[in-house]
């Protein structure tokens, strides 16, 4: 029963297959349904705060209720693409009503698809590592799965971090940034790898070489086996979800820095070097990303046992409603900016939890 809730995260898919099937405006159903809705609910369900005892954790391990939301959004997501391709593709469809369809498609790639591909790639096994490359191919953005473990977990919430915004940084400053550094960061970090392991630049098990080919080959035989408007629809959800994905980290780390010690090292990651948000409905649909402080407090943590931490700074708003003042500057540093300076003048009286092993 515990894993129910987590279920909540296919409403968006539903609503945008019904919104293809409807047609015209309702195309846009999924778009809609994030930043409109999802606010309005988001505020009105109130907070999840409540933190699981430690034999209940042992429970939730041994329960594969929450892993099968994980496992079965990866056939629901390629469903709804090529659902979304057959109907720009090969239906007489109008600009509105093509726009409608990569842009509520991309909601559901970036919004829910890369949120789970999130929790995936933090997993030892191979096979649900294999299923979060899947999902970020399927967005163009395979390298995340290097750069987001092996790079902004170590270097999260210093100048190193490319996927850390800076304070007074608009999302507009940020998005550039973070888009290069992070392509740039995964490269080094793999050929890093490589060279340790004496792996073959044109190795298969060289995942530059093999998000190459993987992302080339999509995109190669949407060229050859389909339309142009097939390929742009395909484009356009990528670029959507990448751009979801990124405005969130802009969020998730802004104005965070951990201090730099003597020894020329970066203190280690602690639940104050993220923003947290208790906000239920959005806590439910993204699979407790919410509580990202412990994420990065103990990346290992599997998302049905986060914790929300006390001794880390919270948003103000769920993380919809976040994402919609990121895109107006001057309201997000409204909001935001007092948060930082207060946060940074007492961040250092914060203490690490006593019960936890800190780990980037």
């Amino acid at each position: 029963m515990k894993a129910i809730p987590y279920a909540l995260a296919y409403f968006y898919p539903l609503c945008t297959v019904l919104g293809f099937i409807a047609g015209d405006i309702w195309t846009f159903s999924g778009v809609f349904f994030l930043f409109v809705m999802t606010p309005i609910m988001d505020e009105l369900s109130g907070s999840k705060e409540a933190n699981p005892s430690g034999e209940a954790e042992e429970k939730n391990k041994k329960n594969l209720a929450f892993d099968f939301w994980l496992w079965f959004w990866v056939p629901v997501q390629l469903a709804i693409m090529i659902f979304g391709g057959y109907k720009v593709g090969f239906e007489a469809l109008t600009t509105v009503e093509f726009f409608g369809v990569a842009l509520s498609t991309g909601i559901v790639t970036g919004g829910i698809g890369i949120t789970i591909a999130h929790e995936l790639m933090h997993r030892q096994g191979s096979f649900e590592r294999a299923l979060a490359e899947i999902l970020m191919t399927l967005v163009s953005y395979s390298h995340f799965c290097v750069e987001h473990v092996y790079g902004h977990h170590r270097n999260v919430a210093t100048p190193e971090d490319p996927a850390t915004s800076r304070f007074g940084e608009s999302v507009y400053q940020f998005l550039p940034r973070t888009l290069l550094g992070t392509l740039k960061s995964a490269w080094v970090l793999e050929r890093a790898r490589c060279e340790r392991s004496n792996i073959h630049a044109l190795s298969l098990r060289n995942r530059r070489f093999r998000y190459l080919v993987t992302v080339g080959t999509i995109y190669g035989l949407l060229a050859l086996l389909t339309t142009p408007l097939v390929l742009a629809y395909f484009a356009i959800q990528s670029t959507v979800a990448v751009l979801l994905l990124e405005v969130i980290n802009y969020v998730e780390h802004y104005g965070l820095q951990r201090k730099k010690l003597e020894s020329g090292r970066y203190e280690r990651v602690l639940p104050k070097h993220s923003w947290n948000s208790t906000h239920r409905l959005t806590s439910f649909y993204l699979f407790n990303l919410p509580r990202h402080a412990d994420h990065h407090y103990l990346a290992s943590r599997p998302y049905y046992n986060l914790r929300h931490m006390e001794g880390s700074p919270q948003l103000p708003a769920g993380y919809a409603t976040m994402l919609l003042l990121a895109l107006f500057p001057p309201v997000w540093k409204k909001v935001m900016d007092p948060r930082v300076k207060a946060w940074n003048a007492i961040e250092s009286t914060i203490e690490a939890p006593k019960d936890l092993v800190a780990t980037s």
